[in-house]
Order: structure tokens, then sequence, then C-alpha cells
């Protein structure tokens, strides 16, 4: 069991140099949990530009400059890899996406609060600044919360903002710890952060980014255009460094890959492409990539999106039982309703005999997933008792 926070704070200090980075990480490294924080500037640019680094241990609260000349980040990247160091985030996703372009690798062992508050019944995506109030009994100064990052020097107010954030993160940690120790729940937790831990979570193909579009149309041949432009925004956007959206937006994508042109002329006529664009490098190698695709057999082609069932579509009353059953399970277990069962889960249940859905495996089964398939066989019935919904096992 990790040893608590201590009452008094340790005053944050700012690290600008290696020798002093790699004494800090040496420190943390003997502790049972370090809390982590990050801050960084991507409005302008691909890919995330790190600035801040907060680390916070039992006896050291950190901000490391990031962008201090002639630091050198490999004692941090050991911390991250050291494997006896549990490293401690609230909603971990951004911040482990910047540490796996940076070290090659993802934090390892992980704890996401935002996961665990979850699991705790806290309700969906609870924020920091509501764990914060309920479990570390303190308030967020969010006056810097949009501040420039990449500007320097960096102010003593935006080095106490920063710091806040890792000193908050123990208690609301140890907290989150002993509530899902009491409750046998961090088994729960650990299935949760196998997402997380896996590195292909915060990578995309330049080939798959076609599909976060969701095209509503089953012409392969529209869609080959699609994937090969969406692939070309992906590559380019990475190469030139600058966000996929500034680009290219969505929606003038999907009206290219409808028109396919084949020159510079019929490329500038899609909303938001210059004449300028459409005959320099970028659209010289858009359009390459179209022809390549246009070129393609049928066979090549990307199939339309699978449907989330096969079949006739769920009855939207059953749909409707399972998220009243939903609801009851999840106020009876104390625990966020999304992290039981996704809308397609319960769509599925409903339409398919046998649906292989997260909802029917390991504790979610326990907690839902077991009722779920009773309710749909007429096994149980649902039935209110005072103010609150129950389950009714039917005669025979």
């Amino acid at each position: 069991m990790p040893r608590r926070p201590p009452h008094e704070d340790p005053a944050p200090v700012l690290v600008t140099t290696t020798d002093a980075l790699a004494s800090l990480c040496e420190r943390l490294r003997q502790e049972p949990f370090v809390t982590v924080d990050t801050e960084f500037m991507r409005e302008r640019t691909y890919w995330p530009e790190l600035c801040v680094v907060q680390l916070g241990g039992m006896h050291d609260t950190a901000v490391v400059d990031t962008q201090a000349e002639g630091l050198d980040l490999l004692p941090l990247g050991a911390l991250l890899a050291d494997e006896s160091v549990v490293k401690v985030f609230h909603a971990a996703r951004q911040d482990v996406e910047i540490f796996l372009l940076k070290f090659g690798a993802v934090p390892v062992p992980m704890f996401d609060t935002q996961v665990a508050a979850m699991v705790a019944g806290f309700g969906d995506q609870a924020s920091y600044d509501s764990l914060v109030r309920a479990l570390a009994g303190a308030a967020i100064d969010k006056a810097h919360r949009f501040s420039d990052w990449s500007a320097r020097p960096l102010s003593p107010a935006q080095i106490a903002y920063a710091a806040a954030d890792v000193t908050h993160l123990r208690r609301v940690y140890t907290a989150l710890l002993d509530r899902l120790e009491t409750e046998n729940r961090l088994d729960w937790v650990r299935a949760e952060m196998a997402a997380l831990d896996n590195p292909a979570t915060y990578r995309t193909e330049p080939e798959d980014a076609w599909e976060r579009l969701k095209p509503r149309t089953s012409n392969r041949r529209y869609l080959g255009t699609l994937r090969a432009a969406a692939a070309w925004r992906e590559r380019e956007a990475q190469r030139v460094n600058i966000p996929r959206q500034r680009l290219v937006r969505d929606e003038t994508l999907l009206e290219i890959a409808a028109s396919a042109p084949s020159d510079a002329a019929e490329l500038a006529r899609a909303r938001g492409i210059s004449d300028g664009f459409a005959r320099g490098k970028s659209g010289v190698s858009l359009l390459a990539a179209i022809a390549e695709a246009t070129a393609l057999p049928e066979e090549a082609l990307p199939e339309a999106p699978r449907e989330k069932h096969n079949g006739p579509p769920p009855s939207p009353a059953l749909v409707a039982l399972l998220k009243v059953l939903l609801a009851t399970k999840a106020e009876q277990h104390d625990v966020a309703p999304r992290l039981i069962a996704s809308t397609e889960d319960l769509e599925r249940l409903a339409a398919e005999p046998s649906p292989d859905v997260p909802a029917i495996h390991g504790w979610r089964r326990v907690v839902f997933g077991e009722d779920a398939l009773a309710l749909k066989s007429g096994r149980v019935a649902l039935g209110v008792d005072g103010r609150k919904v129950k389950l009714i096992v039917s005669p025979g």
C-alpha cells in the first residue's frame, strides 16, 4: 500500500538542467508512485509540442522546462520505463501519446484516475476539477489553463499552476486507491487500463484515416478515392507539421473523393482549395494519390464499414428496456453506465442471439451481462419497488 502524501506539499522546483533532472528522477524512482502531467501546444502543429512536464513524489514537486537549452530528457524516459514505480495520470491519453513519440514506449505501469473514478462511481469522464474538490478538498485555479506554455520565461504563476496539478493528483490517487481496494475493484481498473497500455491506441495508420470520416455510402470506388485522399492528408500534415484540418478540412476531403479530380483546375473547384494549393507541391501529390486510387481494380477497393450488427434492426423497445436495466445496475453498483456497456453493446444485445460484446465478459457480465441476457430471454422482468427499479424473476 503506498504511503500517504505528506500534509505539507513540497515547494515546486523548476528544473532546467540535465543534472537536476537526473537527480530528481533518481529520487522519484525510489517512490511507490509518481504523479505526472504535461503542458503542450498543438493548435498550430500536427505533432504536439511538449513544453512542460510536471512530476510529483512524496517529497518532490517539480516543473521540468522541456524547452530549456541543453536539457536531455533521457532520465525522464528511464523513470517512465521503471516498472517498480506507478505512473499516475488523469485522462492520460494525450500525455501518453507525447511520451510514446518522445521515448518510443508508453509509461509502465500506469494508473489513470479518470478511468478509476468511473469504476468508483464518479460518473462518466469525471473531470479533474471535480475529483480534486471531492477527494482532495481543494479547488483548481483555472487562470492559466490557456497559457502559452511555449513562451519563455515561465512565470511564477504558471509554475505554481502547473505544479498544483501533480500535487492534488497524489491525494486523488491515494483516495481512489483506498476506495477501490475496499470495494475489491482494482482488477476492474486494470482491465480498463489495457487499452491505454497498448501503443496502437495512440497511432493512426494513414491508410485507416478515412474510417474516421464515417462516409455514408457503400460505393467502393468513392471509398477508394477517400482512403487515398485521407492517407495523403495524414502523411502531408505530418510532413509539414500542421493540423490535418488546417491542411484540408474533412468536408473538403469528402467532396474531393466524390469528384475525384484529375487535374489542378478540377481540384481547385473544391471548397477550401485555392488555385495556388492545387498547382503547388501539395496539390500535385494529392492528385497523384487520387490517380493511383482511380486506377485500382475493383477487388483492391475498400469495403463499406460493416454494420454494427447483422440481420434485422433491434427492437427499440428492447433497447430501451436494456438501457433501464443498465441504469439500474450502474446505480446499484455505483459505477459509470458507459463503462459497463456502450450503446452499440445494447443494440447488439437486443438484435443478435449471441453477441460477442464486452458487456457479457469479465466483471461486466457479473454486474450487468447476466441480467441483460436473462431479461432478453424473458427469465426476468423489470418492476418498480417504491422509487427504485428492481428485477422480478419470471415464474417457471
